[in-house]
């Protein structure tokens, strides 16, 4: 298990949207040792493009009077949309679960100065391979392929 109760609470956003029939990726927002708010890819779910996990995560948490002081925590490395709201929120942290069925735009990320962690954890690696090997189609449309 994680030493981050926040990617955990993650992990387990992204099982949730898995058992909805959705994309398994999942975030949660965490302030100090507040949880913000937790969110998951909820594409399938809502019909909504851009409700990425990271997305749903930052919708959930509403408007917040700054960002500065929070870590954004994700299952996967974040693509070039959910890159983009990090960088203009001020998101200074982000821990990733993973990269390696995605790499996302970490490079993008620390060149804007945001602080990137990468777990690699191996729970997330094999829920995105699983599930990339069953909807192939699904998984294309979600990174615009």
């Amino acid at each position: 298990m994680s030493a981050h109760p926040g990617f955990e609470a993650a992990l387990a956003a992204a099982r949730a949207s898995l058992a909805e029939g959705g994309i398994p990726i999942g975030a949660a927002l965490v302030r100090g040792d507040e949880m913000v708010a937790v969110g998951h890819n909820e594409r399938v779910q809502a019909g909504d493009p851009i409700a990425h996990g990271e997305m749903s995560a930052l919708r959930a948490a509403g408007r917040q009077r700054t960002y500065r002081d929070t870590v954004l925590y994700t299952t996967l490395a974040p693509c070039a949309m959910c890159t983009g709201t990090i960088i203009q929120f001020k998101i200074p942290r982000v821990v990733v679960g993973e990269a390696r069925t995605f790499g996302g735009e970490l490079k993008l990320l620390r060149s804007r100065g945001v602080e990137v962690e990468v777990l690699d954890d191996e729970r997330a690696v094999a829920m995105m391979e699983a599930f990339i090997g069953a909807n192939p189609e699904l998984w294309a449309e979600d990174i615009a392929e």
